[in-house]
């Protein structure tokens, strides 16, 4: 993550900024060699995290959310060149799921921090961060949409999906390459193509589930074939073929 305020500034805060507030403070009671086991990173990385964790003000110094992250989706989703429609598509439609902020505008200022969904915590009755979030993620989604359109990882989806109830529509998009019959969906390829159908919506102002299928970029194509009520399959042509 980085801290990016020069371009645009942050306009509200994260709506369970103090359950981020109880985080940070279970996490400054641990010790350096506990984070660096929890954050699974060398050395140069556990200590700037570190610093961070010790310094660290969730009121001061925030950037916008969607500006801050750096992963691969976000690079191809490449907010730094929205245009001024783009941001207010994002500001309505977009949510980033995050396991220290819970859910996030585009908008909300954060600090950068280091805590994956997945990590493993011992927080009072709370032994994941998904018994932390519990229901909260899913619901603060649902008050503001009547369709949910799936573009997170699994393990942040899964924030979603553990809650998910049939008379809410929830729309799962999966990037992969058809291999000898078989769909075989590849890590980065996916992660890219995530971050570059959010860039589709923004551009094309797609408002409805039946503007989904038209995405067709880095190669990838609508399947009506593979795909399903609740799964668009979007597919490319494997190399080698």
């Amino acid at each position: 993550m980085n801290i990016c305020n020069d371009y645009i500034s942050p306009s509200s805060s994260p709506v369970f900024l103090n359950e981020s507030k109880n985080l940070l403070e279970y996490l400054r009671k641990m010790s350096y060699e506990e984070l660096k086991a929890l954050w699974k990173c060398n050395d140069s990385i556990a200590a700037l995290n570190y610093e961070r964790i010790l310094s660290m003000d969730l009121e001061k110094n925030v950037s916008p959310a969607l500006l801050s992250y750096e992963g691969i989706q976000y690079q191809y989703m490449a907010p730094n060149v929205f245009t001024d429609k783009q941001w207010e598509y994002a500001k309505k439609h977009v949510r980033i799921l995050s396991g220290f902020y819970g859910v996030l505008k585009p908008l909300d200022g954060v600090v950068p921090y280091r805590l994956e969904m997945q990590s493993k915590i011992s927080f009072g009755q709370y032994k994941s961060l998904y018994a932390f979030w519990g229901d909260k993620i899913y619901k603060e989604l649902r008050k503001e949409t009547s369709l949910l359109l799936n573009l997170a990882s699994k393990e942040y989806g899964k924030c979603v999906e553990e809650f998910w109830e049939e008379s809410v529509p929830l729309l799962h998009c999966h990037f992969g390459e058809k291999i000898q019959g078989t769909i075989k969906v590849k890590g980065t390829m996916a992660k890219m193509a995530r971050g570059e159908m959010v860039r589709f919506l923004s551009e094309e102002g797609i408002e409805d589930k039946e503007g989904i299928p038209y995405f067709h970029r880095l190669g990838y194509t609508f399947s009506k074939e593979e795909s399903t009520k609740n799964v668009y399959v979007f597919l490319k042509e494997a190399k080698g073929k």
